[in-house]
């Protein structure tokens, strides 16, 4: 999985990703936001230093989806995930797992652990983030659960004979 960050230009992409997975709108029972509220979406996410939005591709360059989160919210060395989407006609391919492995990796080092909301009555949504290791963390019905997962290695001394020899 490729990521690339998402800048205002890109925003026609994301409204067509948006337009290729209205299953995710039907269940907030909403309509599938217009080219120009994403425009003013995306606009106001950039003004966020912490906010990152990033187009997801698969290994040969298709455009597959999306990601948007925030760093060190809502508690300092947090990672929250606002929104995966996958396109709906590649849903079922582990395009989703594939693109949270990466996130995982490549979070900044400080991230200690990740926390991902499911809007609505989700239960396929709960699904994902318990099989890729997420617990279930705070209910917020009806509008959304919360899911977290601990990055354990990032909580250790990676170093730990330095550590023995300083002591």
């Amino acid at each position: 999985m490729n990521s690339t960050p998402l800048a205002l230009h890109h925003a026609p992409l994301l409204h067509m990703l948006y337009n290729a997975a209205p299953g995710y709108f039907a269940l907030l029972g909403s309509p599938v936001p217009s080219l120009s509220e994403v425009e003013r979406d995306v606009e106001i996410a950039l003004l966020d230093p912490r906010r990152r939005l990033e187009l997801l591709h698969d290994a040969r360059g298709e455009l597959v989806g999306s990601l948007d989160y925030k760093l060190d919210y809502p508690q300092p060395h947090d990672l929250t995930v606002n929104l995966l989407l996958i396109r709906e006609d590649r849903q079922s391919q582990r395009l989703g797992e594939a693109a949270m492995r990466d996130l995982e990796d490549r979070s900044p080092p400080h991230i200690t652990r990740i926390l991902a909301s499911v809007l609505g009555d989700n239960p396929r949504g709960a699904r994902f983030w318990e099989r890729l290791g997420y617990a279930f963390t705070v209910d917020a019905r009806p509008v959304m659960t919360w899911y977290a997962k601990s990055l354990h290695a990032r909580l250790h001394d990676p170093n730990p004979e330095l550590s023995v020899a300083s002591s």
